[in-house]
């Protein structure tokens, strides 16, 4: 890509340890770019990607192994990953910009449905890298419970085809070690979500980013 692409951060972390809400808070309350498919102001475009995100959950992930293959997952998630990509460079260079796990947590998710080393990921490897990565550190017990001790779990989130808790359990420390490894070439400030509110989280993310940058 030969345009300029304007530094960025990531906010990455395990299922349900508070990103999403966290960088809706942030796009409402601070001067700054939040790129995720889960908040901001509705556009076509996001309205695309926001219905196949919810098709790959509520249709492949019940029909994963069955149906639908983990190459065909990881097709699917490409998509989001080149959009993402592609709302990166069009961004401001004047103010912060965030990026919801960017591909770092869907490939983990796809390495955990079966692709193993798919070919697709050495191309994603290449993309923009951003400045550092905020992680929120949750532990798998306090993200059962903020989920509603499973009622909001789906079957991209747990393993095997049972929802429970040791499945949950066993699934997001698989993924945080993943996520971990593929982010180990790139500074990382860790943030704790155990006890945290969204209004702490979100200014905790901005100090990092503020430090960072100066």
């Amino acid at each position: 890509m030969s345009k300029e692409v304007p530094e960025f951060f990531v906010v990455l972390g395990s299922d349900h340890a508070g990103k999403s809400t966290a960088l809706e808070f942030l796009s409402q309350s601070f001067p700054c770019d939040v790129i995720t498919p889960d908040c901001g102001q509705l556009t076509p475009e996001r309205a695309l990607i926001s219905r196949l995100r919810q098709d790959i959950i509520s249709e492949v992930g019940t029909a994963l192994g069955i149906t639908y293959s983990a190459d065909f997952l990881t097709a699917l998630s490409q998509a989001i990953v080149v959009h993402l990509r592609d709302q990166i460079v069009r961004t401001r260079h004047d103010r912060p910009v965030l990026v919801d796990s960017y591909y770092y947590k869907i490939l983990a998710k796809c390495r955990l449905a079966g692709a193993g080393d798919h070919p697709m990921f050495t191309w994603w490897r290449t993309f923009p890298q951003p400045r550092r990565v905020v992680y929120l550190d949750i532990d798998p017990r306090t993200a059962w419970n903020r989920a509603g001790r499973g009622a909001g779990i789906h079957h991209l989130e747990c393993h095997g085809e049972q929802v429970d808790e040791a499945a949950f359990d066993r699934y997001q420390r698989d993924l945080a070690k993943l996520m971990r490894d593929e982010i180990g070439h790139l500074p990382v400030t860790v943030i704790d979500q155990q006890h945290s509110s969204v209004s702490r989280t979100a200014q905790a993310i901005m100090e990092v980013v503020a430090d960072d940058r100066g």
